[in-house]
């Protein structure tokens, strides 16, 4: 047993945006700028597939300033039309990979085994997977929230130890309303009893205002950022909230 410890690890989301190249150029330059004297915390820019590339170098020449992939396919070539492989993004110099966004397991019906084959894909190339959990408003009045925590958790990570887990509650993803202090804490002991050995990190209507309490008073090692990391100036002031929170603790289990 050992205790490790890390910066926090703030990772922007951008999911489908924005919608040209001039664009991103413009939002990563200043995203770059606005972070790149901030070394106490870990940040991880996740842009669409087709700007990638774009942002290969870039990233090398800041320590802190990692970049990642919204999602991958378990194979690593073949006939698999419109897909991803963890070694093409592994070529283009990414680091973590979000898989099992709610986006990913509504909108094209992933389930929990092709997450977990695709987490042991990505950690066969040397990658780290950041697995999002979470419940919808639905399961969540239905009291149904640590069952459907606990199913994603179990059978997204069988047979794995070394990943990044991100809770967010799906009810909070884009509403603009994110989960309270208190629900935070419950849904967070709940899955460190689950996965004791491995980060935590929080997403859904992250702001600067209450990114530093889900950390210092929740306990969360990180923030999984969406809709905030599109605006340069409020995902730096985000990334400098959390700055100055000291490293984060964790346990693990050899």
């Amino acid at each position: 047993m050992r205790i490790k410890n890390m910066r926090p690890l703030i990772v922007g989301n951008w999911k489908c945006n924005p919608t040209t190249l001039v664009e991103a150029k413009r939002l990563f330059n200043l995203v770059k700028i606005g972070v790149k004297k901030i070394r106490n915390t870990e940040v991880v820019i996740c842009p669409p597939f087709p700007y990638l590339a774009e942002f290969f170098d870039r990233c090398r020449k800041i320590q802190h300033l990692k970049l990642g992939a919204q999602d991958c396919f378990w194979e690593e070539k073949g006939a698999f039309t419109g897909e991803v492989s963890p070694k093409m993004l592994k070529d283009l110099n990414c680091e973590y990979i979000i898989i099992g966004h709610s986006e990913r397991r509504r909108y094209f019906r992933e389930n929990n085994e092709m997450i977990n084959k695709k987490i042991k894909a990505v950690l066969n190339f040397g990658l780290k997977p950041i697995l999002c959990i979470g419940e919808t408003e639905k399961e969540r009045k239905k009291g149904k929230a640590k069952e459907i925590l606990k199913e994603q958790l179990q059978k997204g990570t069988e047979s794995i130890k070394n990943l990044v887990v991100a809770y967010e509650p799906v009810w909070a993803i884009g509403t603009g309303k994110a989960c309270g202090i208190t629900e935070a804490k419950e849904a967070y002991s709940f899955i460190k009893r689950l996965a004791k050995n491995v980060p935590i990190l929080y997403g859904g209507g992250v702001n600067s205002q209450n990114a530093r309490d889900f950390i210092k008073k929740v306990g969360f090692q990180g923030l999984l950022v969406g809709g905030a990391s599109l605006n340069p100036q409020e995902f730096t002031k985000i990334v400098k909230a959390v700055s100055s929170i000291p490293k984060c603790n964790i346990l693990f289990f050899d």
